[in-house]
């Protein structure tokens, strides 16, 4: 992995590690490989953001790079990442950039590139674009007509995202009720608009109100708990929870119990099936994806296909071999009928079709796929090398492999790097919830000791 790309772009705490001069950077050296990767003299970049306070400082950076490196931009605004890939594609453009951190704190930002197909940008690509920013391989930068210059989108290039995303579903969802959570992130800009389409179905928003910190504060997908209440108090049929930049989904069912992104995969992937439109019979999920999807796919008669963690490795596998659904328990759920990355929204709205045209409880529905129980632990690891060398150490290894000794066929130990946070995670599944909390800790805390 490079000192600037992670598992999704680039990430860090604005003006600590990630500021101004970087993103100007990171927008010359886009516009640079991007123009001689496309054959044209003046790349056209998307470029979109999520609601963060930071998000308009490194907008006018990167702006300021691209076009001071002979890119034209067509600035979208406050939108959600799907969305970007999705305008990326239909305004042909040579590419696209997302200015978000999804869902960290506020204080966090980030930059994620899509090419012109709206996949995130090649392993190559982004080596290139990293090699010119640490190494100083910049091109002289454009002067006279060669500026690259900014044109600023009116909403109807929202409206067009919001037309494709209705254009999947054949459904009225006459008679539903639903409570949608927007994280205080990019999906306030389009959550309103998405629903508004479907009058008969009754939609009340919440967390709608961005104020540049309040992303993700005790909202959204990751803080899922104020949701569930609301649901389960209003009687409302489910929730929908959805991260910063929207690339996530989450749900909660009648009960107010979470449905989590291997639930919605169980579902969504039974009712493909049934409709003879799951190639291979086969389901993309990752390592992380809990047991229970596991047995209830053996169960059905499902190929549950495993990749590393990764949303970008989960599409690979699906793009290989032809599959259309894959995902990740966190909510990045991608229908690849429809979009070339995970997208809340249109989660959203597959997830609510099935409910509807099955009119069957979403409660009723996830008890054939229940998650065994699965404890996951963060510890905090400042530097890479860190990481490095605790996942390298003899002694964790040993106790990691007790640990799966103990748990046998009833359980199973993951330990791992995070790709975009300075933490390693410790993940125990187990029949009894005990068992698990207790396997964890003890193996956070032999890293906790290093």
């Amino acid at each position: 992995m490079g000192k600037l790309f992670g598992t999704d772009g680039i990430r860090g705490i604005v003006n600590e590690n990630l500021d101004a001069e970087l993103a100007f950077s990171v927008g010359c050296a886009a516009a640079q490989v991007l123009a001689k990767d496309s054959g044209k003299k003046k790349p056209l970049f998307t470029i979109g953001k999520d609601t963060r306070i930071s998000s308009d400082l490194l907008e006018g950076a990167l702006i300021a790079g691209l076009c001071s490196a002979g890119a034209d931009v067509l600035h979208l605004g406050v939108i959600p990442t799907p969305a970007v890939a999705y305008l990326t594609v239909a305004n042909r453009a040579d590419a696209g950039i997302v200015i978000s951190a999804s869902h960290n704190p506020f204080e966090h930002n980030g930059i994620k590139i899509f090419n012109g197909q709206g996949f995130k940008l090649s392993d190559a690509l982004e080596n290139e674009i990293e090699d010119i920013i640490l190494f100083n391989k910049k091109s002289p930068l454009k002067t006279g007509a060669d500026i690259g210059k900014v044109t600023y989108a009116d909403d109807a290039q929202a409206d067009d995202y919001v037309d494709h995303l209705v254009s999947t579903v054949d459904t009225d969802l006459a008679g539903l009720r639903i409570l949608v959570d927007c994280a205080n992130g990019a999906a306030s800009a389009t959550a309103g608009k998405l629903f508004d389409r479907f009058p008969k179905l009754h939609t009340d928003i919440i967390n709608a109100d961005p104020d540049g910190v309040n992303i993700n504060a005790n909202c959204g997908s990751t803080h899922i708990d104020a949701l569930a209440k609301m649901v389960a108090a209003g009687g409302y049929d489910l929730g929908i929870a959805f991260d910063g930049d929207a690339d996530r989904c989450l749900a909660v069912d009648d009960t107010g119990t979470l449905v989590d992104g291997d639930q919605v995969l169980a579902i969504c992937g039974a009712d493909l099936m049934e409709k003879g439109r799951l190639p291979g019979n086969a389901i993309v999920a990752t390592v992380m994806s809990n047991l229970g999807l596991r047995l209830y796919c053996e169960n059905r008669g499902v190929e549950l296909k495993i990749t590393p963690v990764g949303d970008r490795n989960v599409l690979e596998e699906m793009v290989k071999n032809g599959y259309v659904l894959g995902g990740e328990q966190s909510g990045h759920t991608i229908f690849r009928h429809f979009a070339t990355t995970g997208d809340g929204e249109l989660t959203a709205l597959q997830l609510l079709s099935v409910v509807h045209r099955r009119g069957t409880k979403l409660s009723e529905m996830v008890a054939v796929c229940p998650r065994y129980p699965q404890i996951l632990i963060n510890v905090t690891v400042k530097s890479k090398e860190k990481k490095e060398a605790i996942m390298a150490d003899a002694g964790l290894q040993s106790a990691i492999a007790q640990v799966e000794d103990e748990l046998g066929q009833t359980g199973r130990v993951l330990v791992r790097p995070s790709g975009t946070e300075p933490l390693l995670r410790v993940m125990v599944e187990a029949k009894e919830q005990a068992i698990a909390q207790a396997q964890a800790e003890k193996l956070a805390n032999i890293i906790k000791m290093m």
